[in-house]
């Protein structure tokens, strides 16, 4: 468990539970983190099967903060609010915005007396193509807008991950997105498939070496036709075979080329939508981001910023349009 210092003025614990990790904030009525923590407890690998697991994560994470600051609002997003959480926060559809999530919030009392409040995902469903679903991004991407609503007003949010979104804002809501199971089919693909049987484990490529691989991967993507994909795989292999590509940056070049096609797509249903002057944002961890802003770099084109974690900020603001918070002036 990570922890730092507990500060004074609590009025807010914020909690951005996923499927593999849990993570908690003790924040003040402006909104800064005053404390912080995480395990492992993710929905996923709670410490004991169904809703008993979820009430003692939570107990673990925060029963202290919860003994200092009796009756102190909670709030939650991420994969809790999902079918197999502590409780189903359904899918608000779009268009939506903090005000919209927070109108659909979901409470779950807990058995040490908290009432904990739950942000749902979003639903894109258009009618002419199939549904899309996020839950967590719409917290990040509510962080992002608390501190900068000239994003808000026309922007493209770019979230990499698992399962990496694109989003729209017009007028501070998120109008359209689409996903992209980059990050898990790299993890299938080298894990689970002839292709990782070539890559080892302890791999240290050189940083220049790693990004020349990286670049490759990339390149190969921007090339590519329709239906290449399955193909273009399986030089993941091959390259390694015969000895074309060092092993250990064969990882690397599979990382370039589903990011590369991820680019190469995002860019292309989002290319009327990128005039000159709107922002392209990445919001999320910090390695990760940094390939992404590599690959745009190689397509030609350059992101607005990049942010980390948003999600306190988002909770923060969750709170507030639930009426659980006042921020400090008010």
């Amino acid at each position: 468990m990570e922890t730092g210092r507990t500060g004074v003025g609590a009025s807010l614990i914020a909690l951005d539970w996923g499927t593999s990790s849990l993570r908690g904030f003790l924040m003040d009525r402006d909104g800064r983190v005053l404390d912080q923590r995480a395990n492992a407890h993710g929905i996923q690998n709670l410490p004991m099967p169904g809703i008993t697991g979820f009430e003692q994560a939570f107990t673990d994470l925060c029963g202290d903060w919860l003994a200092a600051y009796p009756g102190l609002p909670v709030v939650a997003g991420g994969m809790v609010g999902s079918a197999q959480g502590w409780r189903e926060a359904p899918y608000v559809r779009c268009p939506a915005d903090t005000t919209t999530l927070a109108s659909q919030a979901i409470p779950v009392e807990s058995a040490s007396g908290s009432r904990i409040l739950i942000a749902p995902g979003v639903l894109y469903d258009p009618p002419s193509g199939p549904p899309d679903i996020l839950r967590g991004e719409e917290i990040q991407i509510a962080g992002v807008l608390a501190d900068r609503s000239d994003w808000g007003r026309d922007a493209c949010m770019v979230l990499p991950g698992t399962h990496s979104k694109w989003v729209e804002i017009i007028g501070g809501r998120m109008i359209r997105f689409s996903t992209y199971m980059t990050g898990e089919t790299f993890a299938v693909l080298c894990k689970h498939s002839i292709l990782g049987r070539l890559m080892p484990a302890d791999a240290a490529p050189t940083e220049a070496e790693s990004d020349a691989a990286f670049a490759e991967g990339v390149r190969a993507a921007q090339a590519s036709g329709p239906g290449d994909f399955t193909h273009q795989i399986f030089a993941a292999r091959t390259l390694g075979i015969t000895r074309r590509m060092p092993a250990e940056l064969l990882k690397d070049y599979l990382s370039g080329l589903l990011i590369g096609h991820e680019l190469v797509s995002g860019l292309g249903h989002m290319r009327n939508e990128l005039h000159e002057g709107r922002p392209l944002l990445l919001i999320g961890e910090g390695a990760l981001c940094r390939r992404y802003v590599r690959g745009l770099e190689l397509l030609g084109v350059e992101p607005t910023d990049r942010l980390e974690n948003t999600a306190p900020r988002g909770l923060f603001q969750f709170a507030v349009a639930a009426g659980l918070i006042a921020p400090a002036g008010e």
